[in-house]
C-alpha cells in the first residue's frame, strides 16, 4: 500500500507519526505532504516528503491520512479523516464537508454520531479504531518519568502544573488566566509549564514568554510534542480545548476556564479568581476522579498502543472492498476551495 502522511498544521506531525512507524513495519511505502508554510516546522527531514501536491499526485497514492479539515480531491487514494483531536463540542467537528471516504473514529461518542451521518449521506464509511496520537498512553506511559523528577528537583518544586489553552480567540483563557497563574506562582511548590497552540496569538505568545523569563517556576514550553507535557505533569489548566479529553485519558485531575462542553466531568471553572483555590483541591481531594472514567470509555476506550495499526488495517479491509478511488466528488464551490488551498494536482 501507498499512503500520503497529510498535514495542513504542524500538530499533525504528532498524530501521523504512529501511523509511519506502522507502515514502516508492514513494508508500506509513504509520502509526507507537508504545506510550504509550515515546511520549516517538519521535524522529521531525513523522511521523504514534500509541499507539491502535484509531486503527490505523481506518487498514485492508495491513501491519504488526514488529521485536518480538506484534503485535495483529485488525487488517487482513499481520503481518511483520522481527526486532530476530541473536541466534539467545537463548531463544525461534526459538519460533513464531503472531502471523505473513509471516517476512523476514536471511540462510541464519535462513532455513533458519525454513523447517523453515514446513514443521512450515504457517501462514506465509519470504523472506530481508536488514536495515533494516544498510542504512547499503551506503550510508554512511564517514559518522562526520569525527565519528571530531574524538573522537580530542579525547581525544588513538589507538583507539576500544565497550562494548555485553546488558540481560539472566541475561547481562549490565555487574556483572562494570565494574573491568575501569575498568584499561582507565588507557591514554590508548584512548576507551572506553559504549551500554547501553535495558532495562538502573537501577543499571548510573547506575554506568557516575557512572564517565564521572569518568574522562576514558571517555564514557557516550545517542544511541539504535547504528550511529553501531558505525561509529565500532574494537573492540566486549559478552556474549551482538546487537549482536555487527552489529558483526562490520563486519570488525572482537569480544571477548565467556561469550557463550552455539555458533558463536563471535570471543575469547570468560570470566574479566574477561583483558580488558586481549586488548582489546590483538585491536587489533594481530586473530587471529579469517579466521573473521569465515562469520558475514557465513550471517548477513547483504546489501552492496548494500537490505533495506528488498526488505522492501517481498516484502509486496507476498505480498498479491499471498495478499491482506490481516483478523485472525490465535489460541487463546484468545494472543487475551487480546495484548488485554492492546495493549488491544482494535475497541469
Amino acid at each position: 500500500m501507498k499512503a500520503v502522511l497529510f498535514c495542513q498544521n504542524p500538530y499533525a506531525f504528532g498524530i501521523l507519526l504512529p501511523i509511519m512507524d506502522v507502515l514502516k513495519e508492514e513494508g508500506d511505502s509513504y509520502l509526507w505532504f507537508v504545506k510550504a508554510s509550515i515546511a520549516s516546522k517538519f521535524p522529521f527531514k531525513d523522511e521523504v516528503h514534500t509541499s507539491d501536491i502535484k509531486q503527490v499526485a505523481q506518487f498514485q497514492s492508495d491513501v491519504l491520512f488526514v488529521p485536518g479539515n480538506e484534503v485535495p480531491f483529485d488525487v488517487r487514494g482513499v481520503k481518511t479523516q483520522i481527526f486532530h483531536g476530541f473536541a466534539g463540542e467545537k463548531k463544525g467537528h461534526f459538519r460533513i464537508r464531503h472531502y471523505f471516504d473513509l471516517y476512523l473514529t476514536q471511540g462510541p461518542y464519535f462513532t455513533n454520531r458519525f454513523e447517523k451521518l453515514k446513514a443521512k449521506h450515504k457517501n462514506f464509511e465509519v470504523v472506530e479504531t481508536g488514536w495515533p496520537k494516544l498510542d504512547v498512553y499503551g506503550k510508554e506511559l512511564h517514559k518522562y518519568r526520569d525527565e519528571k523528577k530531574a524538573l522537580l528537583e530542579t525547581h525544588a518544586a513538589k507538583k507539576i502544573v500544565l497550562y494548555a489553552p485553546t488558540f481560539s480567540p472566541s475561547l481562549t483563557s490565555a487574556p483572562l488566566l494570565f494574573e491568575a497563574l501569575q498568584e499561582i506562582a507565588t507557591n514554590n511548590s508548584y512548576l507551572i509549564l506553559i504549551k500554547f497552540h501553535d495558532l495562538m496569538a502573537v501577543a499571548w505568545i510573547d506575554a506568557y514568554k516575557k512572564l517565564a523569563a521572569t518568574t522562576p517556576n514558571i517555564r514557557f514550553e516550545s517542544e511541539r510534542n504535547i504528550i511529553k507535557f501531558l505525561l509529565m505533569s500532574d494537573i492540566l489548566i486549559s478552556d474549551t480545548s482538546s487537549v482536555v479529553y487527552e489529558f483526562l485519558l490520563l486519570d488525572k485531575p482537569v480544571i477548565t476556564f467556561r469550557n463550552s462542553s455539555q458533558n463536563i466531568r471535570w471543575e469547570n471553572i468560570q470566574e479566574a479568581a477561583a483558580l488558586p483555590a481549586k488548582l489546590s483541591e483538585n491536587l489533594t481531594a481530586d473530587p471529579f476522579a469517579k466521573e473521569r472514567s465515562s469520558i475514557a470509555e465513550q471517548y477513547h476506550p483504546y489501552r492496548d498502543g494500537n490505533a495506528a495499526l488498526r488505522m492501517v488495517n481498516a484502509t486496507k479491509k476498505y480498498i479491499a472492498i471498495h478499491g482506490v478511488p481516483e478523485k472525490r466528488k465535489l460541487s463546484f464551490l468545494r472543487r475551487m476551495k480546495i484548488h485554492k488551498i492546495f493549488g491544482k494536482s494535475h497541469v
